[in-house]
């Protein structure tokens, strides 16, 4: 039976720049059928890995370089996903991916509101990789909130990383609040019928931007914590 270092090993070897593993025990307050085991009856394990963005695309004048690079991290956490359910496959090891961002079944029309079927910032949390900010973007040590995240569910009890203590946002801190230009945010939820018509824009010629990612880029701690 395989442990805990050897599998986050072979998360290393396949890109992955973080990686934590949360025990389905710790998951015991999440919404009805948004569970590990609603997903996957057999859950044991949730392992949880992220690979980290350049960081400067985000102080750029135009929204087209941090445009591109979100679609690129996310193919490239989606295809990392993959190469790692294989090599698990490879071992004999049962597992289900969670894709990092769409596809996701879940859609309140009236308020405009999707869930995936796993909160992934959530699942990193629980498996130690950083702390919710006010932004409600997960924010690690290392790298901030400039992180794409991946999982895969386990059938085998593997050891659980201990969950992050650092302070991410101090409690005088409301940067990502305030410059949030439709309110969306009150330092606990996103209001997603008010973020989506400005975070993401479709163009004249059918192109869909990022246009608006302050509740990123005003974080003091969005390349790490300083």
């Amino acid at each position: 039976m395989y442990n805990s270092k050897e599998i986050k090993d072979i998360l290393f070897t396949h890109g992955a720049d973080l990686c934590g593993i949360a025990n389905i025990a710790r998951f015991k307050n999440a919404p009805d059928g948004f569970t590990p085991t609603d997903i996957y009856n057999k859950t044991k394990s949730v392992l949880v890995f992220a690979q980290k963005l350049p960081a400067g695309t985000i102080n750029a004048k135009s929204c087209i370089p941090y445009t591109h690079i979100n679609d690129l991290i996310m193919r490239a956490v989606d295809q990392m996903t993959f190469k790692i359910s294989c090599h698990l496959d490879n071992l004999g090891i049962e597992n289900v991916i969670i894709p990092t961002d769409d596809p996701y079944e879940y859609w309140d029309a009236e308020k405009t509101t999707g869930k995936a079927i796993l909160s992934l910032r959530h699942a990193a949390w629980l498996a130690g990789l950083g702390k919710l900010g006010k932004n409600t973007l997960l924010i690690n040590d290392q790298y901030g909130n400039m992180i794409q995240i991946g999982a895969i569910l386990l059938p085998i009890e593997l050891a659980p990383d201990p969950m992050a203590e650092y302070e991410v946002c101090p409690e005088e801190c409301d940067l990502c609040i305030e410059d949030c230009p439709v309110s969306a945010l009150d330092g606990n939820t996103v209001d997603q019928k008010l973020c989506r018509p400005v975070s993401n824009s479709k163009n004249e010629k059918g192109y869909y931007l990022k246009k608006c990612y302050k509740c990123r880029s005003a974080c003091p701690n969005f390349a790490g914590i300083n």
